[in-house]
């Protein structure tokens, strides 16, 4: 059953039981696989005091993903780890980490073909990293997410099929045509039963971003970790990382969905993944309406809580984010949008919920960049 998919903006969903929560650690290896890769650095994680000031805390910081291994957003950490594990178990072996070594696996490889759908930014990279490889690849795109985002995925030499649906209808299209075809494959980054593999070394792909947070906090645990969420899968990667360490004082996690398209929200709310009909929005990589099978289970369990927030306050947040040197589109400066809505514009049981205190740092991910043509192309 489908069901609508907006809810007030602002809208809370508190789960006062998910710190005690743990779970395994994601597989080491992911961190090592992208250092070898070239172009790889450490994205910055910016200080932005005025927000600190703002909300009485110690430290505020974002991490930054506007350029990750040349593209504008984080995406690329995933769908390049899923494509070398895809590689090693096509290769029935331990496939060589440099990239050059990866395109002589593909030569020995028959037929190959990488299938997958998107509303932007993950067929992009998916593209970028098939066409470094000489791999030929499919993208299923619904068009709403627009003309120049087609255009950058076709400019990766990637075969593009836009549609007249939504992106879960583009997400099983995808499939079907993966499952109809010898040698093609699918890499979503969203996963149901019976399709959980792939989307789960998407998932651990992601692991690098928070091991990069690590090393640049130090000794300091954040109090408080804030990522967008679409299906929930770059979601499901902080609660793993975060609930499966030892820390004195658990991190609280706040996930943040447009308020058209608020599938998590509803789910937590029922107790039970929902599907629910996707608005429109800016906030293009938000833009689904099914939890991922995988991510489920975190989110329910490992979750802290989930806020709704608008275009407006997603547009507002960028703007203020452009003012500190960080290039954000609408889905990362959602999460600055999530904490003022929380904090500043949202009920008081807000920041005691979430355990905050002047000594408290929070770290707000910012997907992508607001030059992306997967975002900018659709704001106000």
């Amino acid at each position: 059953m489908t069901q609508n998919s907006a809810l007030t903006t602002g809208s809370w969903f508190f789960n006062p039981l998910a710190r005690d929560w743990t779970c395994p650690p994601p597989p080491a290896e992911a961190a090592g696989f992208h250092a070898r890769l070239p172009g790889y650095a450490p994205t910055p994680l910016v200080e932005v005091p005025s927000l600190a000031i703002e909300w009485r805390v110690r430290r505020v910081v974002v991490k930054d993903e506007s350029s990750r291994l040349g593209l504008p957003a984080f995406k690329a950490l995933g769908v390049s780890y899923a494509i070398y594990r895809v590689l090693c178990e096509r290769a029935d072996k331990g496939a060589p980490v440099a990239l050059d070594a990866l395109r002589t696996v593909v030569a020995s490889l028959p037929t190959l073909e990488l299938v997958t759908a998107t509303d932007g930014n993950h067929g992009r990279a998916l593209a970028r990293f098939a066409r470094l490889l000489g791999i030929p690849a499919r993208v299923f795109i619904p068009d709403v997410v627009g003309v120049r985002t087609v255009e950058a995925i076709r400019a990766e030499q990637a075969v593009v099929t836009v549609l007249t649906e939504d992106y879960d209808r583009a997400v099983q299209r995808a499939a079907e045509d993966a499952d109809s075809r010898p040698g093609a494959v699918l890499v979503q980054d969203t996963a149901w039963p019976g399709y959980e593999i792939i989307p789960q070394w998407i998932t651990d792909g992601y692991s690098t971003l928070l091991a990069e947070i690590d090393a640049q906090l130090g000794d300091t645990s954040p109090a408080l970790v804030v990522t967008p969420m679409g299906v929930g899968s770059l979601a499901q990667a902080v609660v793993t990382h975060y609930r499966s360490r030892d820390m004195d004082q658990p991190a609280a996690l706040l996930g943040v969905e447009a308020d058209t398209a608020a599938c998590i929200q509803t789910s937590l709310r029922e107790g039970r993944p929902r599907r629910v009909s996707a608005g429109k929005t800016i906030m293009t990589g938000l833009n689904c309406g099914t939890p991922s099978s995988l991510a489920w289970p975190y989110l329910r369990d490992g979750l802290d809580a989930v806020v709704t927030v608008s275009d407006e306050q997603a547009a507002a947040a960028g703007r203020e984010l452009a003012e500190h040197g960080i290039a954000a589109g609408p889905c990362g400066a959602a999460s600055l949008a999530a904490v003022r809505a929380v904090l500043a514009d949202g009920p008081l049981e807000g920041r005691a919920a979430l355990g905050l205190n002047a000594d408290s740092t929070l770290v707000l991910l910012s997907t992508e960049s607001s030059s992306n043509p997967t975002e900018s192309e659709n704001r106000p």
